[in-house]
């Protein structure tokens, strides 16, 4: 029997090992980027909510305001971290459009962590401002809600149009297993 990447179904247990094993090694440049963008990510996170913590409570910024510039610093440097580590064995189409796709990319997932932000501090807090117009509310809202919603639109849309797809000899090949 012959388990491939076209969906041949397994009809026993040590068949069904190596259908995983083949849809591992057929993922496996993908959750490679994606461990990878997660780490960046991780770090760009950090320094969003760092900045827009010290911008909200330090600075006494304007709540939209505050996350625009966490956003726009954080977001320089997930675009180091992407572009030369994440993605680096990809196709390089030149720095100045991967920098303007990027950063284009960035200004939609800023847009989602604001609406999400809007939505909440000034939509439900204009009806429960002592629950919705708080650090905590704040902080859910653009750091939790609008990052994860803007995280997977960023992932899709970074691999998708910023950093095109692979140079021919990186290409995963299509991996076939005769038991």
């Amino acid at each position: 029997m012959s388990a491939t990447v076209t969906g041949d179904q397994p009809s026993s247990s040590g068949t069904r090992q190596g259908l995983f094993r083949t849809i591992l090694n057929r993922f496996r440049h993908l959750i490679r980027e994606l461990g990878k963008f997660g780490l960046v990510g991780g770090v760009a996170f950090g320094v969003d909510f760092a900045v827009f913590n010290v911008a909200r409570q330090v600075w006494e910024m304007e709540t939209l305001s505050a996350k625009t510039v966490s956003t726009v610093i954080a977001a320089t440097i997930a675009f180091v971290g992407n572009r030369f580590w994440t993605w680096r064995h990809r196709e390089r189409t030149g720095m100045a459009r991967e920098y303007l796709l990027y950063f284009f990319f960035n200004t939609v997932g800023l847009a989602i962590a604001l609406a999400c932000l809007w939505i909440s501090h000034y939509g439900l807090g204009s009806i429960w401002p002592g629950v919705f117009k708080s650090w905590l509310a704040d902080n859910i809202s653009a750091n939790l809600i609008g990052a994860a919603l803007g995280t997977l639109f960023r992932f899709w849309s970074y691999r998708r149009f910023v950093f095109v797809g692979p140079a021919a000899q990186d290409a995963p090949p299509v991996i076939t297993k005769s038991d």
